[in-house]
């Protein structure tokens, strides 16, 4: 008996020391619009996979800059195109991984429940305090936000009420927060389960600006990782792409 549980301890420590040996970490550098739904991507990779997915979220645009300093991340889930067909064209890519893992939705939204009335009449009107939008400099959320505007011939009538956030993660905030009545943000940060999860909003005809293709690529240090190649694999199933459609994305 004593040796039967001897060796049921060897062999459950070499069970274990399999699974942590071929178990890998993968680091995604991530676009903040799509927080929400990577962490719920991530985690079932994680049950499904063995292996460790490491995210951090911000602005693309910082992402970017970070990448090409050397920054260790495998994968990069950028807010546009424009950034991951830049790294493409230097070089710093694994060639064909480049691929549109989500299309983006734009809300107009306030925290207050009743405030928008599913329609632009609150934004034409001018009766709310300011209105956040992201920086169109910086994010592609605050270009399509500039496009509605400019089409429904609102720039300058709300010019002075605009209060502008680094990327779409610090538009929801003002927004949440109440410092701004309003704002423009990623249907994705005000939607769960194909619902909006509280305040008031118009849900924005995406007719009205141009299409938020998001990218997502392998960047050259994650040529050898399996776990890397993994995830992006994962992403373009049915079952991450549930997770994204039930966030407001639409995919390809």
């Amino acid at each position: 008996m004593r040796l039967f549980n001897y060796l049921s301890i060897i062999l459950v420590s070499f069970l274990m020391l399999s699974s942590s040996t071929y178990a890998e970490e993968v680091h995604a550098a991530v676009a903040s619009n799509f927080t929400a739904a990577m962490k719920d991507i991530a985690k079932q990779y994680e049950e499904e996979s063995g292996n460790k997915v490491i995210l951090s979220f911000g602005s693309s645009g910082k992402f970017f800059a970070q990448i090409q300093h050397g920054a260790p991340f495998d994968v990069f889930l950028s807010a546009d195109q424009n950034k991951p067909d830049a790294l493409e064209t230097a070089g710093a890519i694994i060639p064909n991984s480049r691929f549109t893992y989500a299309i983006g939705a734009l809300a107009l939204w306030s925290s207050k429940a009743d405030f928008i009335d599913n329609n632009a009449a609150r934004l034409k009107n001018g009766d709310f305090n300011k209105l956040a939008l992201a920086n169109p400099k910086l994010a592609p959320y605050g270009v399509a936000a500039m496009e509605v505007l400019k089409g429904l011939g609102l720039t300058e009538k709300t010019r002075s009420k605009w209060v502008m956030g680094e990327n779409i993660s610090q538009t929801y905030q003002f927004v949440s927060t109440g410092n701004t009545d309003l704002g423009f943000v990623a249907l994705s940060q005000i939607m769960s389960k194909g619902h909006i999860k509280s305040g008031s909003s118009w849900i924005i005809p995406s007719d009205q600006y141009s299409p938020i293709r998001q990218d997502a690529v392998l960047l050259k240090k994650a040529d050898n990782n399996a776990a890397a190649k993994g995830l992006l694999d994962y992403l373009r199933s049915d079952k991450a792409r549930n997770i994204i459609h039930s966030y407001g994305y639409k995919t390809e």
